[in-house]
């Protein structure tokens, strides 16, 4: 799929669906998080704000950077993909850092903040780079 395939006008609904549901299963894995393990339920990067805030902060960066890298790519999703794995992967390295060096910070509380970075992931990868949702037209300048 070249830049040409990809429809300009998909991406204004895809994007904010895309960080829509990010926030939504990063929020249901907090959830399901508290229910099952002994989290410090005041640790800021598990409280509801903190989880939203920098899930839509992230997602709403990623959501930016495809129409860069479909104008600059021949190969957008496939380049899309592998440069979203690779932010993913650094993205938890803070997250390997807090247990010991962050008041609160537990290795059960880091490891579900990893988990809620793969939640952000999934749909950041899997609707934008989507060709039955972007796909079927042509993609004007964004």
């Amino acid at each position: 799929m070249a830049l040409d395939d990809i429809n300009a006008r998909a991406l204004w609904w895809a994007g904010p669906l895309t960080v829509a549901v990010a926030v939504l299963l990063v929020l249901a894995t907090q959830v399901v998080a508290f229910a099952l393990l002994d989290l410090p339920a005041d640790f800021p990067p598990l409280t509801w704000n903190g989880l939203t805030f920098f899930t839509v902060v992230g997602v709403g960066l990623g959501v930016l950077v495809f129409p860069g890298v479909a104008m600059m790519s021949s190969t957008p999703i496939p380049t899309y993909r592998k440069l979203a794995l690779v932010v993913l992967a650094l993205s938890m390295i803070p997250d390997l850092l807090l247990p010991g060096n962050v008041p609160g910070a537990t290795w059960p509380a880091a490891i579900i903040l990893m988990i809620a970075h793969v939640a952000a992931w999934a749909p950041t990868v899997f609707i934008l780079t989507n060709p039955a949702l972007i796909g079927a037209g042509s993609m004007r300048r964004v």
